[in-house]
């Protein structure tokens, strides 16, 4: 009797061997990855010639575009940019050489074109809304949206030329800031 029970034992333990394993009927894989962020940018003309005019008049021209490139991925990807200018100078800067940046007027215009969610603002969207620039001013911002985005303008300057201004070519500074 002992060899039957010990056939089948050895039969057990082999069908237990051979049989295969039960899989579990899921499994989870936790997977991660980055989404990359970079930088808010602001790209404006190098330099821009208005032409000339007489003393006593005005002169008006567009900078060019100036485009923000908002690059954070940000959930909240809101800007401002404020833009100001330095007086305007000829010869050696006395007053009569001297343009004051109240004499200067700007406004950003529409946008040229966007990209990304959200809603983009001109600061001063026609010539009726312009503002001098003894203080820095906002030109153009975007209060809502999120991601990447883009949004480009061409500014428009009107700078009144005082009837005292010398002769000369003037020379100022305007600065377009991004934050």
């Amino acid at each position: 009797m002992r060899k039957p029970l010990l056939a089948l034992a050895a039969g057990a333990a082999l069908l237990a061997v051979a049989s295969p394993a039960a899989a579990a009927p899921s499994g989870d894989t936790i997977v991660t990855f980055t989404v990359s962020t970079a930088d808010l940018d602001i790209n404006v003309p190098p330099a821009v010639n208005l032409g000339a005019v007489f003393a006593g008049s005005t002169d008006t021209g567009q900078l060019g575009n100036v485009t923000v490139t908002d690059s954070r991925a940000a959930l909240s990807a809101t800007w401002r940019v404020t833009v100001s200018s330095s007086a305007f100078t000829t010869g050696g800067g006395t007053g009569s050489e001297t343009i004051l940046p109240n004499l200067v007027a700007y406004w950003s215009g529409p946008a040229v074109s966007t990209t990304g969610a959200g809603t983009f603002v001109p600061g001063q969207p026609t010539a009726a809304d312009a503002v001098a620039l003894d203080v820095p001013r906002i030109a153009f911002s975007k209060t809502s949206g999120t991601g990447n985005n883009t949004a480009t303008w061409n500014p428009t300057l009107r700078i009144a030329v005082p009837a005292g201004a010398v002769g000369g070519t003037y020379t100022g500074v305007i600065t377009h800031s991004v934050a």
